[in-house]
């Protein structure tokens, strides 16, 4: 590629003359880092809950709370971040972004109750907007051909983040106070904060006299918040309880009149015309079955490494945690092989044989008999999970236009945290269901037996079918049968 010193992006599909590869090259290591510190700190916290639990004395169920209240502000906020970066600028919103997260993170670190650190925890989740600003700017700052790879080195090191943030907050917390997590990652988040004031360009899509729609963000933001918080802690508080019904339901039923009042806008914040666009709306559904699949195969691991036998195996923390090494092992180099290649072959090979792969996974892991068998079977998983993440960014972000990315990858990304946040659950609901009573070490307990587990690993399975499926409505973006250009636009 040539190197010049214009804009990046604004050349050729192949880079012109005024493609800087120097600037992307390094650009492209930051957008791949912040994402993957902003999932690692939301993953870093889950070993430490026992310890928190009973440093401040609460209930299990209290601090399962510090997790989805994370999730839940940040599914609300992220497509209003998404929208101000359409139109004030993705970087001016990601520092805005950064810097928030760096105060409310450290506030977390910092403070004295449990009912702060819940409180703090909560408006953390501002992080998660800054992921889909990342994967927009590589798109719009990339040339056609090299946003594959960008797209896929970020997905790779997000996968990568979450595996270190259980081993790594494991580690910490077992051998020094669970702030200690939080000591280690604020100076990284500044450092990443600074570097993006110096090193990325702003973005040329900007819509000047546009204003956001501050009724429908917060509008938005209320039903979201109300529909994931309900999702996450239906297991906790009984799918029938009030508090429940009324969560999930009020959260769905606002967003009716919600979609009524968007529509007559130039500029909504909740845009549906967007979903119905066919590889926006077969992105959006394969990343939700995505993530109920893979967050019900993750909670259910972390039990069956966990629990005594014979539900279980009797590992600790960090024997668990170590099983999830093989993910990032073998998913960060697929992830960022997939993207390269991706620009050749097109996107709905790898959706198709990721599907087949992942569910090929799940089905031999529903057959494991021991630890080291677990992490072979999750590794084969973390192929075809690999495979499916790349594709499905690379479809959404090339059948957006430009002006509507930061939205249009913001409601992706809430896909996924809501299709994560009803995982967990459906999980849970079979493992308290199917159960044996067992005497351990003298004490009579009643634990999910092998077959609750098998079931679990079944039904991802099948929602993984499901995302196989969904590809065939997508239409090829890439590859000898891909689009050429965006919708809308002349030049990519």
């Amino acid at each position: 590629m040539a190197q010049g010193r214009g804009r990046p992006g604004d050349g050729s599909p192949t880079g012109g003359p005024s493609f800087d590869k120097s600037y992307a090259n390094r650009t492209l290591v930051l957008l791949a880092l912040i994402p993957g510190l902003i999932i690692y700190v939301d993953m870093m916290l889950t070993p430490a809950l026992p310890t928190i639990s009973a440093e401040y004395g609460v209930s299990i169920a209290q601090t399962s709370l510090l997790i989805s209240l994370y999730t839940v502000f940040g599914v609300a906020i992220m497509p209003i971040v998404g929208k101000l970066g359409d139109i004030y600028g993705k970087k001016r919103v990601m520092l805005y972004t950064l810097s928030a997260y760096l105060v409310v993170a450290t506030t977390t670190s910092l403070a004295p109750t449990f009912g702060l650190i819940a409180a703090s925890r909560f408006f953390q989740g501002i992080g998660l907007g800054a992921i889909p600003l990342c994967f927009s700017l590589a798109r719009e700052q990339f040339p056609r051909n090299m946003v594959p790879r960008a797209q896929g080195l970020i997905s790779a090191i997000q996968i990568a983040g979450a595996a270190a943030g259980l081993l790594v907050g494991a580690v910490v917390t077992s051998d020094d106070h669970w702030q200690g997590n939080y000591y280690l990652a604020l100076p990284i988040i500044l450092l990443l904060t600074v570097l993006t004031a110096l090193v990325v360009r702003e973005s040329t899509n900007l819509k000047p006299g546009v204003h956001l729609d501050y009724v429908g963000a917060g509008w938005l933001g209320v039903s979201l918040t109300s529909i994931v918080l309900g999702l996450s802690e239906g297991a906790t508080w009984g799918w029938t309880s009030a508090p429940v019904l009324a969560l999930v339901l009020g959260g769905f039923s606002a967003i009716l009149p919600l979609a009524g009042y968007e529509r007559r806008l130039a500029e909504p914040v909740l845009d549906l015309r967007l979903l119905r666009r066919r590889n926006i709306l077969v992105s959006n559904v394969m990343i939700l079955v995505s993530g109920v699949s893979t967050f019900m195969v993750f909670q259910a691991f972390t039990y069956l490494a966990q629990l005594p036998p014979p539900s279980g195996f009797g590992l600790d923390i960090v024997q668990t945690g170590l099983l999830l090494l093989p993910v990032v092992i073998v998913g960060l180099p697929v992830a960022y092989a997939v993207g390269v290649v991706i620009p050749a072959w097109g996107v709905k090979p790898f959706l198709y044989v990721g599907s087949a792969i992942a569910v090929i996974g799940f089905l031999l892991l529903s057959t494991s008999t021991n630890p080291t068998e677990v992490a072979v079977y999750l590794a084969a998983y973390a192929v075809g999970s690999s495979c499916i993440t790349v594709s499905i960014q690379n479809l959404l972000v090339l059948s957006l236009e430009k002006g509507e990315m930061g939205l249009g990858t913001a409601l992706n990304s809430s896909f996924r945290y809501i299709g994560q946040s009803l995982g967990a659950p459906l999980s849970g609901a079979i493992l308290s269901t199917i159960v044996s009573t067992s005497v351990v070490a003298g004490r009579v307990l009643t634990l999910p037996t092998r077959d609750a587990f098998q079931y679990c690993f079944y039904a991802a399975a099948a929602l993984f079918v499901v995302v196989g499926l969904t590809a065939i409505l997508a239409r090829e973006v890439m590859g000898k049968n891909g689009s050429t250009e965006v919708p809308g636009t002349r030049s990519s």
